[in-house]
């Protein structure tokens, strides 16, 4: 497992940044950059289950281990989806038991500093480092955006 961190300025406040992050119609807007029809089946609330899933259906199980509004997100990774069918028990899918993933929002200056920091599994680590970067950027310019 790889620990990687990333962080970005972004003009906007946390309460929009968290939007952009976590609605239902923002979601699936930011994380594309790591495939198409991305999304996620949760109710976002601590304790629960969140399904991170791609256009097949395949992804992620993961809990969500902390939630505070406009703050702070934590999840932890316990295996994957396959064909509809979370496994957490093959090797494959073990290699995701006890990822985590957080997401930090810190306001001043009358801007927000985001940071993440991602438990990657071996297999990952490449492409991530260059995907993930895209997908602040994304995060970025959605937050900036005025409606």
């Amino acid at each position: 497992m790889t620990k990687l961190h990333y962080n970005i300025t972004i003009n906007a406040t946390a309460e929009k940044i968290w939007d952009v992050l976590w609605s239902d119609t923002n979601y699936p807007q930011w994380t594309s950059v790591f495939g198409p029809g991305s999304r996620a089946v949760t109710d976002w609330k601590k304790g629960s289950k969140a399904l991170f899933l791609g256009e097949g259906g395949e992804g992620l199980v993961s809990r969500i281990v902390e939630h505070k509004p406009n703050e702070y997100m934590l999840f932890e990774h316990l295996g994957e989806v396959k064909d509809g069918v979370e496994d957490t028990e093959s090797p494959q899918a073990r290699q995701w038991a006890g990822a985590l993933e957080d997401y930090t929002l810190v306001a001043g200056n009358g801007n927000c500093e985001l940071t993440t920091t991602i438990d990657i599994a071996d297999d990952y680590v490449e492409w991530f480092k260059d995907v993930w970067p895209k997908a602040m950027e994304k995060i970025k310019t959605m937050s900036e955006d005025v409606l």
